[in-house]
């Protein structure tokens, strides 16, 4: 089992469907949430998902905001940034993959793409397989994740893994040569670009936040692999 799989752990607006308010909100405006089949913003969320996984894999680890090494604006384009879990170079001691608190300053109306929960499968990593067998390994991982809970302001999101569960499209990739799949033990792998990939997960696009500062916070578990996740950002957005 490949450790890099169990962390949660890249445009014109396009045809963008009706968000879902999160009821009980304490003060000001209610987030939102863009449903599981909207297009939003040029894509469905099986292709923002794989847009995720390749803002991630491109990154080089120096300056990667996963790792803590850059700040949340490494890599961000267009109306939508990502944001995610927390991941650690195997040898390090120091560091804690399954917290993380993190200040992150967002220009205003930028939309949020994250997972809760993600893994991911390529022919890299598994030679052979074809991609129901990739997209068979990543369902299996993302069947056994529980405790999933997602807030933001405090306003719980429900039903994620019923509600936001999706696979993503097929997908390549390109590794720099200092790259995340190398520093969590993989490979070792030389910088290229690679095909295919695809993934299981549970994601969340949340419309653009007003002005202000604002909390995020998501929680998933792995039961089978006795690992968790507990990740809290405070957001500035500006």
């Amino acid at each position: 089992m490949h450790r890099k799989r169990l962390i949660v752990g890249s445009f014109v607006l396009g045809l963008i469907v009706s968000t879902v308010s999160l009821a009980g909100a304490r003060n000001g405006p209610k987030p939102e949430v863009f449903p599981r089949d909207s297009v939003a913003y040029g894509r469905t969320y099986g292709e923002w998902s794989a847009a995720w996984w390749q803002w991630s894999l491109a990154i080089p680890v120096a300056n990667h905001p996963l790792f803590d090494k850059g700040g949340c604006s490494v890599g961000q384009s267009g109306p939508v940034w990502f944001l995610g879990g927390k991941v650690c170079s195997t040898g390090d001691p120091t560091c804690d993959s399954s917290s993380a608190t993190r200040t992150c300053t967002v220009p205003a109306g930028k939309a949020l793409f994250f997972p809760i929960v993600n893994t991911e499968d390529s022919t890299l990593e598994d030679p052979g397989k074809t991609i129901v067998e990739l997209r068979a390994f990543a369902e299996s991982i993302i069947d056994g994740t529980a405790d999933l809970t997602a807030e933001v302001d405090g306003v719980a999101i429900p039903n994620l893994k019923e509600s936001f569960r999706e696979q993503s499209t097929v997908f390549g990739f390109t590794l720099p040569q200092d790259n995340l799949l190398n520093a969590v033990g993989e490979g070792p792998f030389a910088a290229g670009t690679y095909f295919p990939a695809a993934d299981d997960g549970v994601y969340l696009l949340l419309a653009p936040l007003p002005a202000g500062p604002h909390v995020l916070h998501f929680h998933g578990a792995f039961p089978a692999f006795k690992f968790a996740l507990d990740i809290t950002y405070n957001l500035i957005v500006q």
